[in-house]
């Protein structure tokens, strides 16, 4: 479900009009073209923020670790969004009863983890029941299973208390993953082990080295006994390379010291057209960038109107290609999105009547609001900076802080309501192909708040979530319905609205082939897939 795409540490400023002006200096860095893949395959992945920030545990790493634990980790299905079909990886194939509450999964043979145990039914099992148990991270994927049958070395059968869609469920891109629980001699030893730079899990690569707090943070090796084999040309190594300037980023890539790059400021990454060393990917998201309003400070008419007032197209226009246009909460391509929601649009008398309702806005008293974003992201600053002048035309005083994202996050769930922000702005994407992270993440109530950042509360929606998966495995018809009927209750009420889409633009050396972006996994890319 993830929350900061970019935890940035020191992007550079930027202008509204300009954004980031194309790297410069005195002396050209030679073309990608030149440079030949080293010779031990190294691929390096190219992000603006610390990777391993919310610990090593498969269970519960809930954040921006999916780039490197989806290279570490597998699960037993897998979403394919183009096909929108669920395709075998551990699991080989699967069956469910006809009331939706039994499912059956076959295992594939010969898996082995890299502590060197085979994967076995009764391991899956144990790895499953461990996230269950320790709650945390996307574990609700699991939410409806009561029990876990192995009648055999490679069968795993699931009860359930209601029907759910668990092959799908099953594909999730946290929580889902299948890992050895006798590392280290498992229970609290293991914890202890995986948060010290380890892994346990059956995919291509293994941990090599975690220097946390570094620029090379993260390295990872090939594992010799994965199952989907070496034959062929592959990459041997994946290094993750924190590179917070966007202006160092695209230098590294145009000498060939990093692969590829996740996040660069739309000037830059257009500024690689035309380079026949480099090749730019720009793909649709799942994902998207959302402001979450303050329901205790901030009344309907309030939020209405922030809502209004902001000015979508200029921002998308001031993005260049970095974000496109929402239609409620759910993107297009998933399962769950409609087309015809009465989304807000930049509305200036309609916000100014609706302040004036509230007792503020232009010729009364002025209003004063406080809105946070992650430090150094450039996309959010826009996003900030054009909010605060569409605002203050209104008589509405936005007061923008940066902060770093565990900053940011330690004040939104602060137990001081004083203490809290009016706005609070992050990205969204959900843990698996399915509208359901967004309503259970954001919009269920919570207390103590952790991402439901609005402090919003709604007995009825609450009701509608709680069953929503069970309507989603046995009636999508009238599932499809009851989100689209979901997100115009949330439209209606503004806790929260989706400022825009996120648009993956990403730049990565021309001679590799064979990467297939899918939202499903954001920002992950499935390096041994790719050919170097």
């Amino acid at each position: 479900m993830k929350r900061h795409r970019g935890w940035l540490a020191a992007a550079a400023t930027v202008s509204i009009l300009t954004l980031l002006a194309a790297c410069s200096g005195s002396g050209s860095p030679p073309s990608a073209s030149s440079q030949s893949q080293p010779a031990n395959a190294v691929f390096t992945y190219d992000t603006t923020a610390p990777v391993m920030v919310d610990g090593w545990d498969p269970a519960t790493e809930y954040s921006d670790g999916i780039i490197a634990m989806s290279e570490m980790y597998e699960t037993l299905t897998r979403y394919d969004s183009a096909t929108k079909t669920i395709r075998p990886l551990l699991a080989t194939s699967w069956s469910t009863s006809a009331d939706g509450k039994t499912w059956t999964f076959h295992l594939r043979h010969g898996v082995y983890f890299h502590t060197g145990r085979l994967m076995t039914a009764q391991a899956a099992k144990a790895a499953i029941q461990r996230t269950i148990k320790l709650a945390g991270g996307a574990s609700y994927v699991w939410g409806a299973v009561t029990s876990i049958d192995t009648p055999d070395q490679y069968t795993l059968v699931f009860h359930q208390k209601y029907p759910s869609p668990l092959a799908q469920e099953a594909s999730a891109d946290y929580s889902a993953y299948i890992y050895d629980t006798q590392a280290q001699g498992g229970g609290s030893k293991l914890t202890s082990w995986l948060n010290a730079g380890h892994d346990a899990g059956t995919g291509p690569y293994t941990a090599q080295t975690w220097n946390k707090g570094q620029e090379l943070e993260v390295t990872l090796t090939k594992f010799g006994k994965y199952w989907g084999g070496w034959s062929g040309s592959h990459f041997t190594k994946v290094v993750f390379r924190v590179v917070p300037q966007d202006s160092t980023a695209a230098q590294l890539l145009r000498s060939g010291q990093v692969s590829f790059i996740e996040q660069i400021s739309p000037s830059l990454w257009s500024s690689f057209k035309g380079d026949s060393g480099i090749k730019l990917i720009q793909a649709a998201s799942w994902q998207n960038l959302l402001a979450q309003f303050n329901v205790k400070a901030l009344t309907l008419p309030v939020r209405q109107a922030i809502s209004y007032a902001i000015d979508y197209n200029g921002i998308l226009a001031a993005l260049r290609g970095a974000g496109v246009a929402s239609s409620g909460l759910v993107p297009p391509g998933m399962f769950g999105h409609s087309s015809d929601l009465p989304v807000y649009s930049h509305d200036k008398a309609k916000a100014a009547a609706l302040l004036s309702q509230a007792g503020y806005g232009p010729g009364k008293k002025a209003l004063n609001l406080s809105l946070t974003y992650t430090q150094g992201d450039s996309n959010e600053q826009v996003v900030a900076t054009i909010m605060k002048s569409d605002l203050a035309a209104l008589n509405v005083n936005l007061s923008v802080q940066a902060l770093a994202w565990p900053t940011q996050w330690a004040k939104g769930k602060s137990s001081d309501a004083a203490k809290r922000q009016d706005i609070f702005m992050e990205y969204w994407w959900p843990d698996y192909p399915d509208p359901y992270s967004w309503f259970q993440g954001l919009l269920e109530t919570e207390k103590p708040p952790y991402y439901n950042l609005s402090y919003y509360s709604n007995p009825s929606l609450d009701k509608q979530i709680d069953g929503i998966e069970q309507l989603v495995a046995t009636n999508q018809g009238a599932a499809t319905q009851a989100y689209r009927n979901m997100q115009v209750t949330v439209l209606q009420q503004a806790p929260l609205v989706p400022v825009y889409n996120d648009n993956y633009q990403y730049a990565m050396l021309s001679g590799i082939s064979g990467l297939k972006v899918d939202p499903a996994y954001p920002n992950v890319v499935f390096v041994h897939d790719l050919t170097p």
